[in-house]
């Protein structure tokens, strides 16, 4: 039997201050241990699932997109008064996309544990489950899944009882029971009741290793992140922390050394699951898929820009003619006419029509509710087209700024018009988006903080206990940020020989830097975007 091995349970920087693997990083090891496929499982979401997809491919490993969601065998919509009130606990499932349709049903249920389900954690339920189950396969997860939270209270028939309800929910086939052992109190004994319960119910089963670091150098960090994220120091005893250095990516041969006299039939249990994983993250074809815009009876959205365009050249002609017999019209007018006409045509050939449209709307509408906008910035500001339908306030041909910028044939993106709304009128503008095209269309768009240079120091100064002024010092060393890029802390270490020195003449500060270099660049936090 070949001795492969695929990570079906790994967490990505995107389990928010829990998992500190960083997909870029990943991607080089995965290729460097020459795997041939690893998943993605990061904690009751897919924040990381397209760069985890598309940076895996480009280094040829499958990429499996998974989520370990937040599972509660009550209902979603209950409200308990803890997290571990009335037998509610917050369980974990390991969900795995096999094709397209298990790939959206991970969507959804991501989707839904937020929308619906979201208490102290964003959490599905059986019905939910068994409604987006298609396409699915699912392991019982670490010692927080139900059949192993069971066998740790001592309720064998009821662990075996949930673990058949699993399985009917998924389909035969489609659910694993996880062994896992990374020297982690009550693994074992966890362990050993799940191989017994396979063997009674006939559930199969598989192992994994529970990564939530590249490698076994990175415990250490790890351990400050937990700190960071649960504003504990690493003196305290009382706090999350994982008793163990094996949460790492290990090799498959470290993987059969461990397990491989054991339970050899559930590390190739991995590589049978991983082959039946062949979910593709769906691209939009051509340049995307835009809202319909709504037009007037008898129109058709190219006809209906037309017309818009045309009529916003003969409001501004009156300007321009002004301008003309004061002697400060820069260009004749026939340069406007045959620019509009070029601007117009190319528009409607490459499709984007429906798009000016959307934008003029919505310019329209914050000018309507006195909302102040801005006269437009970026290459949209060479549009003559959107300064006819007054999205841009900027004249053009006037300035000789190029239209080609903004759009050209051989561009097959889509074109990017920034407008800014007054702060004090923007949610007025995200609400008429939003009941205009219907709230089930309408999505902000998620922006994530990551622990940059200066910030990574100063967190885990703060974890490590030291002297806050001690720690500012050391963050003060970094450069700030050049032309809006920050300096990372290898940059710094460079260029500033003091900070060279102390790492080298003081060891604490030393620990310092080896700590926040490798948790550099981790997500630290998840927000909305102002106005995307």
């Amino acid at each position: 039997m070949a001795k492969s091995f695929v990570h079906l349970h790994l967490h990505t920087d995107y389990s928010l201050l829990d998992g500190a693997i960083q997909i870029d990083a990943l991607a080089r090891r995965a290729a460097e241990l020459k795997m041939p496929a690893i998943a993605v499982t990061d904690h009751g979401n897919l924040f990381g699932a397209v760069s985890f997809y598309e940076k895996l491919s480009a280094v040829g490993v499958k990429p499996i997109i998974g989520m370990e969601a937040y599972f509660t065998r009550g209902s979603r919509f209950d409200r308990p008064l803890s997290n571990r009130d009335s037998g509610k606990a917050i369980y974990h499932i390991i969900l795995l996309a096999m094709n397209e349709t298990g790939y959206r049903h991970l969507v959804k249920l991501s989707s839904f544990s937020y929308l619906e389900g979201f208490h102290y954690k964003p959490r599905i339920d059986k019905e939910l489950l068994e409604k987006y189950h298609e396409g699915l396969v699912a392991l019982s997860s670490c010692l927080s899944g139900v059949p192993a939270a069971l066998l740790q209270q001592g309720k064998f028939d009821e662990a075996a009882r949930e673990a058949l309800e699993f399985q009917d929910i998924l389909g035969r086939g489609n659910y694993y029971l996880e062994v896992q052992d990374h020297g982690i109190a009550g693994q074992r004994d966890v362990a050993r009741g799940l191989i017994e319960l396979s063997k009674k119910t006939g559930i199969p089963l598989v192992v994994t290793n529970d990564c939530h670091y590249l490698t076994r150098e990175d415990a250490r960090a790890h351990d400050v992140l937990l700190c960071i994220g649960t504003g504990k120091t690493v003196k305290e005893t009382n706090r999350m922390r994982y008793d163990s250095d094996q949460l790492y990516v290990k090799s498959a041969e470290e993987m059969w050394a461990h397990f491989g006299s054991e339970l050899p039939h559930a590390l190739q249990a991995t590589v049978e699951i991983a082959e039946r994983c062949e979910a593709k993250i769906p691209r939009p074809e051509g340049v995307g898929h835009l809202p319909v815009f709504p037009v007037p009876a008898g129109y058709t959205v190219d006809s209906y820009f037309e017309k818009i365009a045309r009529e916003g050249f003969a409001s501004r002609l009156p300007e321009w003619e002004e301008k003309r017999a004061r002697g400060q019209l820069k260009h004749p007018l026939s340069v406007y006419e045959q620019r509009l006409d070029y601007e117009i045509r190319l528009i409607q050939q490459m499709g984007f029509p429906g798009y000016f449209l959307i934008v003029w709307d919505l310019v329209r509408y914050a000018r309507s509710r006195g909302i102040p906008v801005g006269p437009g910035r970026g290459s949209a500001a060479g549009s003559l087209v959107a300064y006819c339908m007054r999205i841009t306030d900027v004249d053009p041909i006037q300035w000789d700024l190029m239209f080609e910028r903004f759009l050209s044939p051989g561009r097959v993106t889509m074109p990017d018009i920034d407008i800014d709304f007054c702060v004090r009128g923007r949610q007025e503008v995200i609400n008429y988006v939003s009941e205009f095209y219907g709230r089930e269309n309408v999505s902000q768009i998620i922006t994530f903080g990551t622990l940059a240079s200066r910030a990574v120091i100063k967190d885990v100064g703060r974890a490590l206990d030291m002297k806050y002024s001690e720690v500012e010092k050391v963050a003060a060393m970094i450069p700030p940020p050049i032309r809006g890029r920050n300096v990372s802390i290898a940059e710094a270490i460079n260029r500033n020989p003091d900070l060279k020195r102390a790492i080298e003449t003081n060891p604490q500060i030393a620990e310092l830097i080896d700590l926040a270099r490798r948790l550099e660049g981790c997500a630290r936090h998840a927000s909305i975007h102002a106005a995307g």
